[in-house]
């Protein structure tokens, strides 16, 4: 039974680093961090969906600013918990799911150690503090059990509760009244049995787990007693029939139910029922051992797997053929007793199904119901289909943190689902695309075989999807205020069914179904409200189909003349990309693609020069081309070489000949980035090598209180760094006025004003703000803004503001700049800014990093690739 979950496909782990904390070094240093490689253009512009419930990718799940988040590092014991579930996760096969990311919760927590140190200091907090309360009793206790339970508590078993006594405080009626039931038998179970089925439930859904191996969890002392209380069957009461009076399609969609009775888990002696289960639950050797005792062969698992299937009910043994020996006394005599078919494969299966259970000894597995009913618990807390162990430490680790965050109203609400029934049909909206993406991202190419089944899937949705379109409309219309639709609508079915028509229009075409197609972009933008940030690329492939292909298969043409057909559709194409163009929704990053079919569309069309668009005042420049000479260090390091013997490492070692020398007095190795910056240092510029952290640090500056101003919804806790929206497409649309006046504030030259206010108001309580790094010198940041130009400052932000999450990659490494006082040439700007993105041989610019290229030069920011040479070749021990 595969998680509903929607995740992003796994990208390069190096494309967040955080910015090191502690003081910088100098004014030309601060803290490093490859931007991330080669993303492709596709994933990067689906950024509204990089977010917390459905995603297309993401920068490797990281939230600007506290870029990658702290992997949660477990002592010895967890290393072999986590090789347990590892061979686990081997054995059941199943579906493959993409690399879970960050949820907005964690995606607006400060960040926090998480690693094996902190949950320790935490459990042996809570240990402490409950051996206070009855010390006598925890001494007994110990003594009896001679072993050290922490504190019969853990920080597992805490945040689940936590996700638990929120949601029934505020959303109980959210559920009926056999699963409050099942609530109240979770809070009764014994603590090792409630740590038992944590740990499993951040395992693999519906996995078998052999009951010897749960022994290596240390906070269990009675493994076998944890796993009869989960395997304890408990009544429920009757059902209610009033929570959900409306019932439809989504209700009868519901793949479980809690019945009369249930148990936590199952056991296999009462589940596994048939061969083809029960060998799948071996390991390779296990299943080799079987295979050669049962004389079957293969090349790998999956042809053992086959090949013992076969034989168990085809080949025919002794006992299969129902002989039996007829003498007690050692007699070898045989007789027949029975040669029913029937019998005989009974026999055989009986014979093999105790011959694994034999080796695998008991199993467990979580009940399926109560497990889904878990889910949706979690995903009313977080506001999410995602959460891992780090979902649930982080928040508790959070909140015992010594951080101050800024001030906003905290606003935990209870209308996110206004009924059981829009919940159940959001849940329901989930599977339906995680369905979608299975078919389209997971499991290897597609082809027409499975375009047709996106195709069938959005059939099954079409009708509701265009009636939850026109509720909503109502909604926005009617009733909404404050701007707190946005986010709302993140959680109507209507937001996962048309991030599901988005992919039906890409079949459609991939199908050569243009006509279909066509009419389907204008369906979506049609639509204002939901996928807001998609609505650039839908005028890019609307503009494209009628350029090239609607003339040929437009059912009325306009003429029988094949070349007035093509003119009358390409002045249509042009119409597309004006109106885009004039789309306040159609984010900036897909301004250049459509100017430049339009103006190509123009001169095909021989519209007089005077009528003609002109863009040369946002005219893209080429980057400049720089050239940095200097000493390369090679080194011999088989650590180099990386797991899956990718060969050494891209970074590389270079000498720093032009920067402070070490404490030796000779200098410094540095990577190639640094060794530039120097190079820079001595032409008189100033500058970070920062990618993307001093833009966000900016960003957080100039955008304070536009970031925490009020918006219902998105400050569900009192210890957030960013709204939840943040990393969505309803940031920009809830705060456009506000947004929108900022920047003209920036424009007109208000930016230093601005971030000395606020470091002014902040710096000493240092407060927790997304992106914002209080190690740049202030001092710094007001001579960077000081040097930008103002409308280039705000061209900048406004792209930050539309897609913040997808925006925090493929920024130039280096930041520079110099006053007037310091350029070699003054001109009448205060000074001049420049960006430089370092690359050394074999290597070439990513996706991502030429759209912000694009978006720089496209605001009059000077660009250079600044290309390092070696001169030299040094070898190093």
């Amino acid at each position: 039974m595969e998680r509903f979950v929607k995740r992003s496909k796994p990208l390069p782990s190096a494309a967040w680093k955080p910015l090191v904390s502690g003081s910088t070094n100098s004014r030309n240093t601060a803290p490093e961090g490859p931007p991330a490689k080669k993303i492709r253009v596709e994933e990067v512009r689906d950024s509204d969906d990089d977010d917390d419930d459905s995603s297309q990718t993401s920068f490797d799940g990281g939230r600007a600013g506290d870029e990658t988040p702290p992997v949660v590092v477990h002592d010895e014991r967890a290393s072999e918990e986590d090789r347990i579930a590892e061979e686990d996760s081997a054995v059941d096969g199943g579906d493959s799911l993409p690399v879970r990311r960050q949820t907005a919760f964690e995606s607006s927590l400060p960040q926090v150690a998480t690693d094996k140190e902190a949950i320790e200091e935490y459990e042996a907090a809570r240990a402490s503090s409950q051996a206070e309360l009855d010390p006598v009793a925890e001494t007994a206790a110990r003594i009896e059990s001679r072993q050290w339970v922490r504190g019969k508590s853990s920080i597992y078993v805490d945040a689940f509760s936590l996700a638990l006594d929120t949601v029934l405080q505020d959303e109980a009626h959210l559920f009926d009244n056999r699963e409050k039931a099942v609530f109240e038998q979770w809070r009764c179970l014994p603590y090792e049995a409630q740590y038992l089925y944590v740990r499993l439930f951040l395992r693999k859904t519906a996995s078998w787990h052999r009951a010897e191996r749960l022994a290596n969890y240390a906070d269990i002392s009675d493994v076998d007693l944890a796993i009869s209380s989960l395997l304890e069957c408990r009544s429920l009461p009757d059902a209610q029939e009033d929570l959900c009076p409306k019932k439809d399609a989504t209700d009868q969609a519901q793949e479980w139910s809690l019945r009369d009775s249930f148990a936590f888990a199952d056991d296999s002696e009462s589940c596994i029922k048939t061969i083809e289960e029960a060998s799948s639950l071996l390991s390779l050797d296990e299943l080799k051992m079987l295979a050669k005792e049962a004389k079957v062969k293969g090349k790998n698992k999956s042809d053992l797997l086959g090949a013992f299937c076969r034989m168990s009910t085809q080949q025919s043994g002794l006992l299969s053929l129902g002989l039996r020996r007829s003498s007690s006394s050692g007699s070898a005599g045989l007789k027949k007793e029975d040669e029913s078919p029937e019998n005989s494969d009974s026999n055989r299966n009986t014979h093999f199904m105790s011959r694994i259970l034999a080796i695998t000894g008991p199993l467990i597995r979580l009940s399926e119901s109560v497990f889904k009913l878990f889910e949706r618990v979690h995903l009313v807390f977080y506001r999410s289909t995602e959460w891992t162990e780090k979902s649930l430490t982080t928040i508790i680790l959070a909140k015992i943190a010594r951080r101050n965050f800024p001030e906003y109203i905290v606003c935990r609400s209870s209308n996110i689902f206004p009924s059981r029934r829009h919940l159940l049909e959001f849940e329901h909206s989930m599977r339906k695309e995680f369905e979608v993406d299975k078919i389209l991202e997971f499991n290897g190419p597609p082809g027409t075989e499975g375009f047709l089944k996106v195709l069938d899937v959005f059939e099954s949705i079409a009708a509701r999807w265009r009636e939850l379109l026109r509720q909503e409309q109502d909604r926005e219309e009617n009733i909404y205020e404050f701007g707190e639709g946005g986010y709302l609508r993140r959680f109507n079915a209507a937001h996962a069914y048309t991030r599901i028509a988005h992919k039906t229009a890409h079949v459609l075409g991939r199908l050569h179904r243009y006509k279909e197609e066509h009419d389907f972009l204008i369906e979506l933008l049609g639509q204002r409200l939901f996928h807001p940030s998609r609505r650039g690329s839908w005028y890019q492939r609307k503009a494209l189909l009628e350029e090239r292909y609607m003339c040929e298969i437009d059912p009325k043409p306009v003429s029988t003349d094949p070349e007035m057909r093509k003119k009358h559709w390409q002045r249509i194409a042009v119409m597309t990309c004006e109106t885009a163009l004039e789309d306040r929704d159609c984010h900036l990053i897909y301004h250049y693609d459509l100017q430049k079919r339009l103006l190509k569309l123009e001169k095909r069309l021989r519209i007089p020069r005077r009528l003609q668009h002109d863009f040369g005042h946002v005219k893209l420049r080429e980057p400049e081309e720089h050239t940095v000479e200097g000493v390369q260090l090679l080194q011999d390091d088989p650590s180099a070489k990386s797991k899956a013997g990718r060969g050494p490492s891209t970074k590389t070692l270079w000498l720093d000949e032009l920067g402070e020398p070490g404490e030796d007095g000779k200098p410094l190795h540095v990577s190639v980035e640094e060794m530039c910056l120097s190079h820079y240092r001595s032409q008189g510029w100033k500058g970070y090598h920062s990618e993307g952290g001093i833009l966000r640090t900016l960003f957080a500056y100039l955008f304070f209180d536009v970031l925490f101003v009020y918006i219902p919804n998105v400050f569900q806790t009192a210890f957030q760094t960013c709204p939840l929206d943040l990393h969505t497409d309803a940031f920009f649309p809830a705060r456009a006025s506000e947004i929108n006046h900022r920047l003209v504030e920036i424009a007109n030259g208000g930016a230093e004003t601005l971030v000395r206010e606020v470091h002014e108001r902040e710096q000493e309580r240092r407060t927790c703000v997304v992106g914002l790094n209080w190690d740049f010198e202030v001092d710094d940041l007001l001579e960077l803004v000081r040097c930008f130009n103002g409308e280039a400052l705000a061209a900048v932000c406004k792209v930050m503001a539309q897609e913040y999450r997808a925006r925090g990659g493929g920024v130039p490494d280096l930041v520079l700049w110099r006053t007037e006082e310091d350029e070699v040439k003054p001109s009448d700007h205060k000074g001049e800014v420049l960006f430089a993105e370092v690359k050394s041989a074999n290597d070439r610019l990513s996706d991502t990093q030429r759209l912000w290229i694009h978006v720089l030069t496209g605001a009059g920011v000077r660009v250079a690739l600044c290309n390092a040479v070696a001169k030299e070749v040094r070898s190093i021990s």
